[in-house]
């Protein structure tokens, strides 16, 4: 069964202040992560946490290259990978416990999903939060 995105899910990722997890953000202005984690963190309010290839800060935030490496919880691992890739990005949110994952725009994997809600955490697939945040008016 195809996912469907949870416009009450969304609202409260959107509203609740939480820790997010950015995978793919760098220090490239060039990449649609920048942008999106800025809003993310500047206009919503949540703690931005990078996850990139190198480890690199971002924002002044300390940067990690795997998921597993964060200390403390993390509320929501947003993904600004490819769909090919996203699968793993998912499964190791199930490891650490993270209580959702947030797929960007484009990036789609339903068993990924499927394996995610299974597990307990709350799914967004194939949509930005900076587009929801519009919907809802936040």
């Amino acid at each position: 069964m195809a996912h469907r995105n949870d416009p009450e899910v969304i609202s409260r990722l959107l509203s609740s202040k939480g820790r997010w997890a950015v995978v793919g953000l760098s220090n490239n202005p060039l990449r649609p992560a920048v942008g999106v984690s800025r809003f993310v963190q500047d206009s919503l309010g949540m703690e931005i946490v990078p996850v990139n290839l190198a480890g690199d800060d971002v924002f002044g935030n300390k940067g990690y290259t795997r998921l597993a490496e964060i200390p403390g919880q993390i509320d929501v691992v947003d993904c600004f990978v490819n769909s090919a890739r996203v699968g793993d990005i998912v499964d190791q949110a199930i490891d650490i416990g993270a209580k959702a994952v947030w797929l960007q725009l484009g990036v789609v994997d339903e068993a990924a999903a499927q394996r995610a809600a299974e597990a307990g955490l709350d799914v967004v697939m194939d949509t930005c939060p900076v587009i929801e945040a519009g919907r809802f008016g936040l």
